[in-house]
């Protein structure tokens, strides 16, 4: 099985996407086996050995941005980061140095303009999702209507069980009466009262009220996929996969 694989999108030539799974590294049970997250209780040493083959494979001229995500709302400018920042989106429109968020169940969201002179990458849970962490990265581009987004690998409708306040919470922040709509369409009742949502619909909701229209992928489903990605709600203790963006030269 792959390592990785691209995304599936129609991005200029100088963009370039990585989107692991969980195969080819070296972590053992319940990590196995190509855990990227340092903070999950897997050994240290794997992680990194796990994300140095990544960099190599990859042919990466230099480290990632690796985030201490925390579900916010911060993005973050890769090529001048120091250290391991706290925020949950970063950009770019240096080549180099990657955009990384890590998921497992999350949505990851790669984002780059028509041109292929910015990208960026977004961590978006339900809770970044709804506090504004897809605005606040598509506000670091200098033209919204001249993106496009890729929905990487998160958990599906079918599998993702939330309460009222989920719905009351992406309600209050809908930008217009057409986006609480589209939010209202991404919530099915459940039993209990609860409700399963749609992230990948909230996402493209969001992205198409602040003026992204062209959106890829959001076909899979990590809670039906244990054999090749992680999910924190099918296993508490797992691993966390990566999606990456960056920017090559022409050549």
């Amino acid at each position: 099985m792959d390592s990785w694989f691209p995304a599936d999108w129609p991005a200029a030539a100088t963009v370039k996407t990585a989107i692991t799974t969980r195969h080819g590294g070296c972590s053992q049970a319940p990590f196995d086996n190509n855990n990227l997250g340092l903070h999950v209780g897997d050994k240290a040493s794997d992680v990194l050995a796990n994300r140095q083959s990544l960099v190599s494979s990859l042919n990466l001229s230099e480290q990632p941005l690796w985030l201490e995500q925390v579900h916010g709302t911060d993005v973050e400018y890769a090529p001048t980061a120091a250290g391991t920042p706290t925020a949950d989106a970063s950009y770019s429109d240096q080549v180099g140095r990657a955009c990384v968020v890590m998921t497992a169940d999350c949505l990851p969201v790669l984002l780059c303009n028509q041109q292929g002179t910015q990208v960026a990458a977004a961590h978006a849970g339900w809770r970044g999702l709804c506090n504004g962490v897809l605005r606040n990265t598509v506000a670091t581009f200098s033209a919204s209507d001249q993106l496009m987004a890729y929905l990487g690998p998160a958990i599906g409708p079918e599998a993702f069980e939330v309460g009222p306040e989920v719905l009351q919470g992406f309600t209050e922040k809908a930008l217009n009466e057409r986006h609480r709509a589209e939010i209202e369409a991404a919530f099915t009742a459940a039993s209990d009262g609860k409700y399963r949502a749609d992230l990948y619909a909230l996402a493209r909701a969001e992205l198409a009220n602040c003026g992204v229209r062209d959106t890829y992928g959001g076909d899979h489903c990590v809670y039906s996929m244990p054999e090749r990605f992680y999910s924190y709600r099918r296993q508490p203790v797992t691993g966390r996969f990566a999606s990456l963006i960056w920017l090559a030269s022409h050549d």
